[in-house]
C-alpha cells in the first residue's frame, strides 16, 4: 500500500481584509503544495498573489483561515516564532531585490548566517564562497550593489535566499524588475535550483513566460483562486 504524501505547504479558507473599510485581498483561498514543487501564484498587478505569498511566509498574517508550514501552525505562533522560523527554514527573494547598499555582494549573502550565528567565521566565509560560485557571482564578491546589473543583483539576492538552506523559497515577481535576458537567466536559475536540490519554491507573478517554468499554477483574480493547470494559460 503506498503511503499518502503529506503536504508540506496546506492553505486553508485564507481571507485578508484592509483597512477600516475592510477592502478585500483575498477571499477564501484553499490550496496545497508538495515537498520540492515549484509552483506559481499567477495574476495581474493588485489581484493579492503578493499578499498571499507574504501570508505563506509569516511576514503578514491573515483575517481568517489557516496557514500551515509542515508542522507549524503560523495562525497561533508569536511574532518571534516566525522571525525565527522565517530565519531558518525559509528564503526570500523580491521583485526589487532588498540588498543592503552598505554591505558588498559576499557580505549580504553572509547576513543570514551572521544572523542566526551557528557558524564560524571560516565556515561562513567556505559556505559564501560555494554559494557565490553557484549563482557565477564569484567575481563580482568584493562589489557593493550600486555596480551591479539587474541580473547580478538579483542573483545576488537568490544566493542570499539560499546560504540558510531553506526548505522553502517565497520569489514575488522575481523578474519584474529584469529585462528579457536577465529575466531568462533568473527563471533557468530557479529551475536548477528546484530540479537539482529538490527544493520547494513558490513564485508570484504576472507573467505568463515566468509561471511556464512551475509545474503548477494557481490562477488568481480579485483576491479569489479561480483556476489551477500545469499548463501556463495564454492571458
Amino acid at each position: 500500500m503506498t503511503e499518502e504524501r503529506q503536504p508540506q505547504i496546506q492553505i486553508k479558507n485564507i481571507a485578508k481584509l484592509y483597512g477600516d473599510h475592510h477592502v478585500q485581498a483575498l477571499a477564501d483561498i484553499s490550496l496545497e503544495i508538495y515537498r520540492g514543487e515549484f509552483v506559481a501564484l499567477m495574476g495581474a498587478s493588485g489581484c493579492g498573489k503578493s499578499t498571499l505569498l507574504n501570508i505563506i511566509g509569516g511576514i503578514d498574517r491573515p483575517t481568517g483561515g489557516q496557514v500551515i508550514f509542515g508542522n507549524s501552525e503560523l495562525n497561533k505562533m508569536t511574532d518571534e516564532q516566525l522571525t525565527r522560523l522565517r530565519a531558518s527554514k525559509i528564503g526570500f527573494v523580491f521583485q526589487f531585490f532588498n540588498l543592503l547598499s552598505t554591505l558588498t555582494v559576499r557580505e549580504n549573502i553572509a547576513l543570514p548566517l551572521e544572523l542566526l550565528g551557528k557558524e564560524n567565521r571560516a565556515a561562513v566565509r567556505k559556505r559564501v564562497d560555494d554559494m557565490l560560485e553557484h549563482v557565477n557571482m564569484s567575481k563580482r564578491a568584493d562589489f557593493y550593489p550600486a555596480l551591479l546589473s539587474g541580473g547580478e543583483l538579483q542573483r545576488t539576492a537568490i544566493a542570499r535566499a539560499l546560504i540558510h538552506n531553506p526548505e522553502l523559497i517565497l520569489a514575488d515577481e522575481p523578474t519584474g524588475n529584469l529585462d528579457t535576458e536577465n529575466g531568462l537567466a533568473i527563471l533557468q536559475l530557479l529551475h536548477s535550483i528546484n530540479h537539482e536540490q529538490k527544493l520547494t519554491i513558490v513564485m508570484a507573478t504576472h507573467s505568463p513566460e515566468a509561471a511556464s517554468y512551475a509545474q503548477r499554477i494557481f490562477q488568481i483574480k480579485d483576491g479569489h483562486l479561480v483556476g489551477e493547470s500545469t499548463e501556463c494559460p495564454d492571458t
